[in-house]
């Protein structure tokens, strides 16, 4: 809705404006059909509407506005926060269970860290190439993203050091368990 607000497009150039928008299809791929879907979602509940349909040798393309009713839906998102599932890591799971495993050849939690770290490096030094090369004069959107990313990395980087540097400790705590459910019939009062 928010490429809609800019002006009517088609289902193409929406697909073709948000991937451009994002970084590119490396950053955030969308698939043509989900446009599609979500467009109809959309025109169903009355937030866009279409407003023509072009043809120009090919097939046909329906032009879509914004809705008052989807100008209302974009100002409220744009005044919601964006919120992560910052408790909800896979990471994290993955060491916790590495530490719980002692099967004979398993890999270790050390292991599971380097890997990690290796691939986090890997990340970083690719986004921090495509940073460099990017020109502030037209490419400071991008730029900023590049920059929201590496400061992830780095984070992710700083934890790992940490829980290397705790690891002992961890290792040497019971994991987590659920509470106890008891077995039975309840009792009759």
């Amino acid at each position: 809705m928010g490429l809609l607000a800019q002006g009517p497009r088609h289902g193409y150039e929406l697909h073709s404006e948000f991937v451009a928008l994002a970084g590119g299809k490396e950053h955030w791929d969308v698939n043509p059909s989900q446009i599609y879907s979500t467009l109809a979602r959309l025109q169903d509940a009355g937030l866009v509407a279409e407003v023509g349909i072009e043809q120009e040798g090919g097939p046909e393309k329906r032009i879509l506005t914004i809705t008052p009713a989807g100008r209302a839906e974009l100002d409220a998102w744009f005044a919601t926060p964006v919120m992560g599932e910052h408790l909800r890591d896979e990471l994290f799971v993955k060491l916790m269970l590495s530490l719980a495993d002692g099967a004979p050849g398993s890999q270790t939690a050390g292991q599971v860290i380097h890997v990690q770290r290796e691939a986090l490096y890997r990340d970083l030094h690719r986004v921090t190439a495509r940073r460099q090369a990017a020109n502030p004069k037209d490419e400071l959107g991008q730029i900023l993203l590049l920059d929201k990313t590496a400061m992830h990395l780095e984070a992710d980087l700083r934890w790992l050091e940490m829980v290397e540097a705790r690891l002992e400790e961890v290792r040497r705590q019971p994991l987590p368990q659920p509470e106890p459910r008891l077995r039975g019939r309840p009792k009759k009062r």
